[in-house]
């Protein structure tokens, strides 16, 4: 079997040959008058019509039997059969044509087909084929077509190969954007305004997250790249845009797992006068819509679970989930008896961590896997979240809401802390902490802060994981395969 640097080389040779028969080679100009998908649509009004057809795509299948020459071409929309034959030679080209084709015409190659359409007696649409040209030589074979590509990481590393290869990946994104689109179109319809905020911030804030740091040569200014856009979204509240979403990329430097990527997507939405239950209402609003437009109705399967986005999503306490899959009665257990508490379900503790980190890791371990079907956890300690505001009647606990499906954390949001007093104690706590060692603390930020004096209305604001979301209606256990081009150790 020759190695791919041979079949690589052999190609090399045919693409000579091909630049030395004339034709020109890549060209600018394709001359394709239709998609293959319209063909197939109107199929049996060309085929009537008679009408010549100028199509194009990759080669996908090669059948050379004696003096004819099937193979299916795919321009991306749709796979249609073409048939060349030896013995009804190409206009202007006769058997030379047919052989050209036959010596230089590899699978992967980009092709010009002209000809009208016909139905084989096995009742196959077909092209068949009275002149044609190369447009593209692939110079390395496509991977195996009934295999694909096996290994994990080599499907990640070359995605171009898995979704061209796997109609299933292929459809995966193509769901990922009819998401993103019908997310946009909800908003939109409720007179949401879609914004941009800096990716690049000298201050990192909006999320308990480590960033990245860069430089910016002319300023000689260090600046990160944003852990979250939260900060500057309630900005823009105070200015007056009382109805607002961003929808693009963040960045977190943190491990990789099945549901973490160093950059992923959200949708962040802020509403003026809108109390948390109104953002709950919001997110289940939303959500259905993007089901029944994407999917058809409100049930999926996940992991061989099947689950169902009712209309109205139940509440459950975070102080009832852990007591009632933890068994820890007491939030404010004694650190000592709560880091044995997470010792006993395998939870690592690292030195100095908070209360409520700790019963946050055990929540990720014991807890949020037994979550299948949809629900909001509420009323969250005071510690889980410092721009959320605390509750009139029970100040220990912020209006906090987050929403799994399936074990997936998929909406975080809050009512948000608009007291700036409050809000520069709540960053000095932070600031406290991440003096301590806490890398993921907040860092205090005055501007946000001097913004936060001018007043912000009464808002909730909530984002969404859309990554996650993806892996939720494709059925994907990876975050990495639902991001077209995930982050990856360097191919060694």
């Amino acid at each position: 079997m020759a190695s791919l640097e041979e079949l690589r080389a052999e190609r090399l040779k045919k693409l000579e040959l091909w630049r030395a028969a004339g034709p020109g080679i890549f060209p600018t100009e394709t001359g394709r008058d239709r998609e293959n998908a319209e063909v197939l649509a109107k199929f049996s009004a060309l085929a009537k019509s008679g009408k010549v057809l100028n199509l194009a795509g990759r080669v996908r299948s090669l059948r050379i039997q004696g003096g004819l020459i099937f193979f299916d071409f795919d321009d991306g929309t749709a796979l249609l059969q073409a048939l060349l034959k030896r013995d009804e030679p190409p206009a202007g080209g006769g058997e030379a044509a047919f052989e050209l084709f036959r010596e230089l015409v590899d699978i992967g190659d980009f092709v010009r087909v002209r000809g009208s359409l016909f139905t084989t007696k096995r009742g196959q649409p077909t092209l068949a084929v009275s002149g044609w040209r190369l447009l593209t030589k692939s110079l390395r074979p496509l991977p195996d077509q009934w295999h694909g590509l096996q290994d994990p990481e080599e499907r990640f590393r070359h995605r171009y190969l898995d979704s061209l290869m796997s109609p299933a990946v292929k459809a995966r994104f193509v769901i990922r954007s009819q998401i993103i689109a019908a997310s946009r179109a909800f908003l939109n319809q409720r007179d949401f305004l879609e914004v941009e905020t800096p990716m690049l911030q000298a201050v990192p804030g909006g999320a308990s997250a480590a960033p990245f740091v860069t430089h910016h040569q002319a300023l000689n200014l260090d600046l990160y790249l944003r852990v979250a856009p939260e900060l500057f979204l309630k900005q823009m509240v105070i200015g007056g845009f009382p109805k607002i979403y961003e929808l693009g990329r963040s960045f977190r430097n943190e491990g990789v797992d099945v549901t973490h990527n160093p950059e992923f997507t959200s949708l962040e939405v802020y509403e003026s006068f809108a109390a948390p239950a109104d953002g709950r209402r919001l997110v289940s609003e939303l959500l259905l819509a993007v089901l029944k437009k994407v999917l058809g109705g409100a049930t999926l399967t996940y992991q061989k679970q099947k689950i169902t986005f009712p209309k109205t999503i139940p509440t459950i306490s975070f102080a009832d989930l852990l007591k009632s899959h933890a068994l820890i009665n007491d939030l404010e257990l004694p650190e000592r008896e709560l880091e044995l508490k997470a010792n006993q379900f395998g939870v690592k503790v690292a030195p100095g961590e908070s209360r409520f980190k700790i019963l946050d890791h055990i929540y990720k371990k014991v807890c949020r896997p037994k979550l299948i079907q949809p629900v909001f956890i509420v009323d969250y300690p005071a510690a889980s979240a410092p721009l959320a505001k605390r509750q009139t009647a029970r100040p220990e606990l912020v209006d906090r809401f987050q929403l799994v499906a399936g074990g997936l954390e998929l909406v975080n949001g809050f009512a948000e802390l608009n007291d700036p007093l409050e809000q520069a104690e709540r960053f000095a706590e932070q600031e406290a902490a991440r003096a301590a060692g806490d890398r993921e603390a907040q860092i205090k930020d005055e501007s946000y802060l001097t913004a936060l004096e001018h007043g912000l209305p009464p808002t909730t604001g909530w984002g969404l994981g859309v990554d996650r979301l993806v892996m939720l209606l494709t059925d994907a256990p990876n975050i990495r395969e639902v991001i077209y081009f995930p982050t990856l150790r360097p191919n060694q």
